[in-house]
């Protein structure tokens, strides 16, 4: 990403997940055929612990730190188990890595790295959902682009992110629009490649993050370059843990544990948006205060559903999607959840944030 955008925005983007083609050969060393070991398929189902045992111990992802600082804003207290390692880690094939490697045994991202660890042949499972009603994505245009709408894509050059969410909120807006894969020329980058591609041209069109685009288009309407909304949402925010991690008992609990200082950790921000502007946005990520709070403007409300149907029916949508277009093979999602956890997250918070 360009030093020329606003200062700090290429540091904290999004926790989506960024599909290599490195990540994917690692993703398949030491599973042969691309099937986790047998061990590791047996998905314990045993009741969680009231308690998490003395001595237990998780390594967990942190994204430029963002649990630690909620956590001790929101003052939520300690955690009844020890953290052995904070990694300041989001993209999806990193985490995936980082679960092989055993560095890290719990993680925050978006639907697809589930999907794209199942398709490697690892097994891990989700154990929060957080849903999200509102885009977080728009289509924005190179410069000088006369394109108005979806529709306008076609026989066009689009910025695709196939183990992204930003891949799947394309995909998904070009179903919509009733267009083809074979009617669009999808240009394969890592979402840190889609603010260059656009300003040389090498791709039309390239979905952002909304609290990425007004950086762009600030510096870039000027020469044409403009905004596309659509109303496809990417409806999953998760929790998810290897199975080898989620059949220890004892880790099993300590998981469970750290659902509710996770889910009310995100409502604490949402419902204190002027200090997180102020100790995220400003400090951290040297941001302006108008800038922060303009971010703040879109953000989605957190919402933790006690029961995973809707997720489950979005996450088979976005599998099958993949598969349509052969870039996973089709399988049944729902063995991506592992109900013990189910209502964890919306028991911590208050009733209007539980859909």
């Amino acid at each position: 990403m360009p030093s020329s955008l606003v200062p700090g925005l290429d540091r904290r983007l999004f926790l989506t997940s960024v599909l290599g083609a490195a990540a994917g050969v690692a993703g398949l060393t030491g599973c042969a055929g691309g099937s986790a070991s047998a061990d590791s398929k047996r998905v314990s189902t045993a009741p969680l612990a009231d308690k998490v045992p003395a001595g237990t111990s998780l390594k967990i992802a942190s994204y430029q730190n963002t649990e630690q600082l909620q956590f001790t804003l929101a003052k939520l207290g300690d955690l009844p188990f020890k953290v052995s390692n904070w990694l300041n880690i989001g993209a999806g094939p990193d985490v995936i890595n980082a679960f092989r490697a055993k560095s890290l045994d719990v993680a925050n991202n978006a639907g697809i790295p589930p999907i794209q660890a199942h398709y490697q042949g690892f097994d891990a499972k989700i154990v929060a959902i957080n849903i999200t009603r509102k885009p977080n994505y728009l289509f924005a245009t190179k410069p000088g682009s006369d394109i108005r709408s979806v529709a306008d894509f076609t026989g066009k050059k689009l910025a695709f992110s196939q183990g992204q969410a930003q891949g799947v909120v394309l995909l998904r807006a070009l179903k919509k629009a009733g267009l083809k894969y074979d009617e669009v020329d999808l240009v394969p980058l890592t979402s840190n490649q889609f603010l260059t591609a656009l300003q040389s041209g090498q791709v039309d069109i390239a979905p952002l993050a909304n609290q990425q685009a007004p950086a762009y288009l600030g510096q870039y309407a000027s020469k044409g370059a403009h905004a596309i909304t659509t109303d496809v949402v990417d409806l999953l925010n998760l929790l998810w843990a290897p199975v080898s991690v989620l059949n220890d008992p004892a880790k099993a609990a300590a998981v469970a544990a750290y659902i509710p200082y996770w889910a009310k950790g995100q409502v604490w921000t949402y419902e204190n948006p002027d200090a997180w502007n102020e100790e995220f946005y400003v400090k951290t990520q040297n941001l302006t205060l108008a800038q922060a709070r303009g971010i703040s403007k879109l953000a989605n409300k957190p919402l933790f559903p006690p029961s995973w149907t809707e997720a489950i029916k979005w996450e088979q949508e976005t599998a099958d999607l993949l598969a349509e277009g052969g870039f996973v093979k089709k399988f049944d999602v729902s063995s991506l959840f592992d109900h013990r956890f189910e209502s964890i997250a919306a028991k911590a918070v208050p009733a209007e944030y539980r859909r």
